[in-house]
């Protein structure tokens, strides 16, 4: 693996009109974490258009104050770099993700990290987590990537270090989210191309 990905940069979160629109223009991890089977293409498809009218919350809102503190251990363990910058993937330009973390080893190759917050002790990693996990991996070209979780109790942080596993790629996960997200490509080009006559309320067609 190569540091090619920093060739597919497509816009940094901290400029977050810039990088809401392009993610509005792509699938992200976020939207294959929904994508468990070929039923969820219309939920996710609804979902991207429409919005889900989900503003955040208290929970939220801790996360997003204490993913810098935990992205700094991170980098400080285990090497790997904070992130905010959006990528596509090599082949598809509407296959995008933002890793938490990416840093490249002398040897060439890509590793990730991911972070949440958690209330809920975990055994192993949530399946809708790792479908973000394995996109990622996807579209950046990595080999591993570090989940980084820690858990808290009325917002106050359980240990005194987040806790952490190693997910490595998986080609044969990658691919059926690869298949699935082109069904929601499709998707959202049936919705956005219909021959109705267009209003100024409908959808922009949906392309990169």
């Amino acid at each position: 693996m190569t540091s090619s990905y920093l060739d597919r940069f497509v816009a940094d979160s901290t400029d977050r009109v810039s990088w809401l629109r392009a993610r509005s223009r792509g699938i992200t991890a976020t939207d294959v974490a929904k994508l468990s089977t070929p039923r969820s293409i219309e939920t996710a498809a609804e979902a991207k258009l429409n919005g889900t009218g989900f503003t955040g919350n208290a929970f939220t809102d801790h996360g997003r104050r204490r993913e810098p503190e935990i992205a700094a251990w991170v980098a400080a363990t285990h090497g790997i770099q904070p992130s905010s910058s959006l990528y596509h993937a090599a082949v598809e330009r509407r296959h995008l993700a933002t890793p938490d973390g990416v840093t490249t080893t002398p040897e060439g190759v890509v590793i990730l990290s991911e972070i949440k917050t958690t209330t809920k002790p975990w055994r192993s990693v949530p399946r809708n987590y790792l479908r973000q996990i394995f996109w990622q991996q996807y579209v950046l070209g990595a080999e591993r990537t570090l989940v980084v979780w820690e858990e808290h109790r009325n917002f106050v942080p359980v240990g005194e270090e987040p806790l952490c596993r190693w997910i490595d790629r998986d080609e044969a996960e990658i691919g059926k989210l690869v298949g699935l997200a082109n069904d929601l490509i499709n998707e959202l080009h049936r919705r956005t191309t219909a021959p109705a006559p267009r209003t100024e309320s409908a959808p922009d067609p949906f392309y990169y």
